[in-house]
């Protein structure tokens, strides 16, 4: 059998989505939703890269002792997949300008959060801030808005 026979699919890629570009975004536009399964990998491996050697990001007896279930993500982590969620959407040429969160639920291993944006404000010089919402089995994990500035136009500048 063949790859496409096993799987179904016909091997063709599906057409990227285009790039927003100043001028080309709208108040009420959706980001699309991304989905990230929180593993143990991930939340320990995340907490000592930021520099974060807090025990209950990375021991889980230690974590329990302290009240919590099990490890949990760091707020640098949830910054970084805040940032990355819209740079995704953004295209490579976007630039971050503020990113502001408030943490809810924790994410612990073994669930997964599932990110949404909706655009809530464009200015006329392509900045554009985006509601943002990490929700996981407990609840919502994140909230904030993000600024980014996107670029003018294809192939144009920032």
């Amino acid at each position: 059998m063949t790859t496409a026979e096993t799987t179904g699919t016909t091997g063709t890629a599906p057409a990227p989505a285009p790039v927003p570009t100043a001028g080309t975004v709208a108040v009420g536009d959706r980001l699309p939703e991304l989905e990230i399964p929180i593993t143990r990998t991930l939340i320990v491996a995340t907490a000592i890269a930021s520099r974060d050697y807090q025990d209950v990001h990375h021991d889980p007896e230690l974590a329990r002792m302290r009240g919590s279930r099990d490890v949990f993500m760091n707020i640098l982590t949830t910054n970084g997949l805040v940032g990355r969620f819209v740079t995704d959407w953004a295209g490579p040429r976007a630039v971050l300008r503020a990113v502001r969160v408030r943490l809810g639920a924790p994410n612990y291993p073994g669930d997964t959060m599932t990110l949404t944006g909706e655009v809530t404000a464009v200015a006329d010089d392509g900045l554009v801030e985006v509601r943002v919402r990490g929700a996981n089995g407990l609840g919502d994990h994140v909230t904030g808005t993000v600024a980014v500035r996107l670029a003018k136009e294809e192939g144009g500048e920032s």
